[in-house]
């Protein structure tokens, strides 16, 4: 069975494709093509990177809050009696979300490395199947470490584009 292609174009034209898999996570791989397909994610930055950890975009202020009014979706994990077996490891995409378990609204983050203590709490609903390389990078670019700066970079890693294509 195929599965949806998320495509991020970053703003130097190189790409990261992810599989989306709407079989587990359906309300996470719908709200977040529709945000995609809508422009939504257009422009907007990388604005936490944790080498190590993960890359986390899709603020629409830059920084780790959200915007007021954004809608929130159902959290697809275990701890919120979702069955989703997929693992936080390289290169899985996740839904960022505060600490209401369906708080998610518009930010996403991309292990850049496995968390498995993750697993259960996060809506996972990816797979990178291209451009690990520039993850990679992405994941080593200098950051702000300041405490409560959330590791912000220190030049902008910015999304050019955002799009989903159906299944085909």
């Amino acid at each position: 069975m195929k599965h949806p292609i998320a495509t991020i174009t970053m703003e130097d034209g190189r790409v990261m494709k992810l599989e989306l898999r709407p079989d587990i996570a359906p309300v996470t791989v719908e709200h977040f093509t529709s945000l995609s397909n809508s422009g939504r994610y257009d422009g907007l930055t990388f604005h936490r990177i944790i080498k190590g950890f993960m890359i986390q975009g899709g603020s629409p202020t830059g920084d780790c809050s959200s915007a007021v009014g954004e809608k929130t979706i159902k959290g697809e994990f275990a701890q919120n009696g979702v069955n989703n077996p997929l693992k936080h490891v390289t290169g899985v995409i996740s839904m960022a979300r505060s600490s209401h378990p369906n708080s998610a609204s518009m930010q996403f983050f991309i292990m850049h490395a496995d968390a498995p203590f993750l697993d259960g709490q996060y809506a996972a609903f990816g797979s990178m199947i291209e451009g690990f390389d520039l993850l990679e990078e992405l994941g080593n670019v200098p950051t702000d470490e300041t405490p409560g700066r959330n590791n912000p970079p220190l030049t902008p890693v910015v999304m050019k584009t955002v799009r989903v294509e159906a299944a085909q």
